[in-house]
């Protein structure tokens, strides 16, 4: 009878389904314990180098940013009341919406020898056409631009939770010692929070080394760059995956940091006495500086790209919205929506089955279940195909016009994996509204199983339901390398369709996939509104 308990299906479902998702990962890493061929050692003498360098550079450029940008915007809105704070209490996250490649595509359309602002400055200042009064954009320093400008939030994000957190008494304690702002915010407040800021750092490294799209784009030579011309410049899977073996290593390093750094973060205060850190009025001339210290993120990372993208719209003489624009954009929603909708079912599953039997089996399986969200899409298609191709090769050829290399299911099973944090924490929000007496209830009038998921838990849940089918369904429309990878022959989404134009220079077309991209990309950002507001209330701002 107990064997037969553990072998319920609600014990196997989350303990199958991280076999699942791990699958492609382990593919990767094996990929360590075979021969090593020539191009191999062609990468080994002549350009491993390089990725490492750039990849570095470019992980501490972003970082040192990031934690600039991040953590003063979140101190100067949590604790200084200014013109426009309220606005920037949530305009700050807007550069979100836009994915790093269409950052790095808009830059080159505004910096570049021929570009908007280039063009602009040269009519002021008399500059002769062949003159450009920008430096050049597409190099090393200007990915580190792109990057820190479109990710900033995540630390912002985090760090304005903490700031939040943290007791009047740091104040009261500064001005006994004798400090200034500058000084508190130096020397007590940031090192309180600090476990919160590598946290938020540590999600931006790792998404700054998954990044395909931006880095490609100005020609800088990193790990995903080097995965992708390995596959398909020089043909060779198998030296592609052991690059991303040794890239996957590292963002689990991050990943291990970024965890650690979140369970032991210390910066929260909140007690019976607590209260709120107080809200400083200050004089116009701060005012005016505060406004500007915080606009200028929003200028770079949102509205600039923003006014680009009008300005390519605005020159597509053929017309905005044409009949490939419409077919690409039915893919990229009837994609995006099954593979949210398949998602958020998996997740609803998962937390059920936790929910249900109350097992620190299952519960100990559910964070390993969220690894996908720090796995580059690059990384993931490389050992998605090379799994395909053994399923096709050892499993499914002995039926006939059956194969799955190549179709569309892989590109479903990599947004899945990729985007089943996003639909777990929506569900784990969900259920912890609900109170445990209603499923003793439900118990006592012989309610169980799926009967309960559906007639009790799922009426309550609708909101989360769906909540995670937009929030998934944003985060698939943006993803490029994944797609590029392992979607089948002549099939395009938005992200594809502005890569390749962007990757052609001809920056007018991708004005309307990426104005589509973007447009679906404020999707979250109007539930991190929401929250901001709701946070607002709580800490009595």
């Amino acid at each position: 009878m107990p064997f037969l308990k553990i072998l319920s299906i609600w014990h196997v479902l989350p303990i199958l389904i991280l076999l699942i998702f791990m699958s492609p990962i382990l593919v990767i890493l094996f990929s360590l314990f075979s021969d090593y061929s020539e191009n191999w050692q062609h990468i080994y003498n002549y350009v491993l180098t390089d990725y490492i360098v750039n990849s570095f550079i470019l992980v501490s450029g972003v970082s040192t940013l990031v934690i600039i940008i991040g953590s003063v915007t979140a101190w100067i809105v949590t604790n200084y009341q200014f013109v426009g704070r309220r606005f920037f209490e949530w305009g700050l996250i807007l550069p979100l919406a836009i994915p790093p490649y269409i950052l790095a595509y808009t830059f080159t359309g505004l910096f570049d020898s021929y570009g908007t602002l280039n063009e602009i400055a040269g009519s002021i200042f008399n500059l002769q056409q062949s003159e450009s009064f920008f430096p050049n954009i597409r190099n090393i320093y200007g990915a580190i631009l792109v990057f820190s400008f479109t990710l900033y939030p995540y630390v912002y994000l985090i760090c304005r939770t903490a700031f939040l957190n943290q007791s009047r008494s740091m104040f009261e304690i500064g001005r006994t010692l004798g400090l200034s702002q500058k000084l508190i915010f130096l020397k007590l407040a940031l090192p309180v929070v600090r476990p919160a800021l590598i946290a938020g750092t540590m999600i931006v490294a790792m998404e700054t080394l998954s990044d395909f799209g931006a880095v490609d784009h100005f020609a800088v030579s990193t790990f995903t760059t080097g995965i992708f011309r390995t596959w398909y410049g020089m043909y060779d899977l198998t030296t592609a995956m052991q690059l991303a073996s040794m890239l996957l290593i590292f963002i689990t390093f991050c990943l291990v940091i970024e965890r650690t750094s979140r369970r032991n973060a210390s910066f929260s205060t909140i007690s019976s006495n607590f209260k709120p850190m107080p809200i400083k009025k200050v004089s116009s001339q701060q005012s005016f500086l505060f406004f500007l210290v915080c606009f200028v993120p929003i200028f770079i990372g949102f509205v600039l790209p923003i006014l680009e993208i009008l300005n390519w719209s605005l020159r597509f003489n053929s017309g905005f919205f044409e009949k490939h624009f419409f077919r690409i954009s039915f893919n990229t929603i009837l994609l995006s929506v099954f593979s949210a909708i398949l998602c958020t079912f998996i997740a609803m599953l998962i937390n059920f089955s936790i929910r249900y039997k109350n097992s620190s089996t299952i519960k100990a399986i559910n964070p390993f279940l969220n690894i996908g969200y720090a796995v580059p899409g690059l990384i993931l298609a490389v050992g998605i195909v090379q799994l395909f191709v053994f399923l096709d090769n050892n499993v499914l050829n002995s039926f006939e016009g059956y194969f799955v290399t190549g179709s569309i299911f892989g590109l479903i099973f990599a947004y899945i994996i990729k985007s089943y944090a996003l639909a777990n924490s929506t569900y784990e929000a969900g259920y912890q509204k609900i109170s445990q007496t209603l499923d003793d209830s439900a118990r006592i009038l012989k309610s169980k199983g799926l009967n309960l998921l559906f007639r009790i838990h799922f009426p309550l849940l609708k909101t989360s339901f769906f909540t995670s089918i937009l929030l998934v369904t944003s985060e698939v429309v943006k993803e490029l390398p994944a797609t590029l990878i392992l979607r089948p022959f002549n099939f395009e989404t938005l992200a594809v369709s502005t890569y390749i134009y962007a990757s052609e220079e001809r920056m007018i077309e991708a004005a309307a996939p990426a104005t589509a991209i973007i447009l679906i990309g404020l999707i979250p950002i109007f539930f991190l509104t929401k929250m901001i507001r709701a946070s607002r209330l709580e800490g009595k701002e």
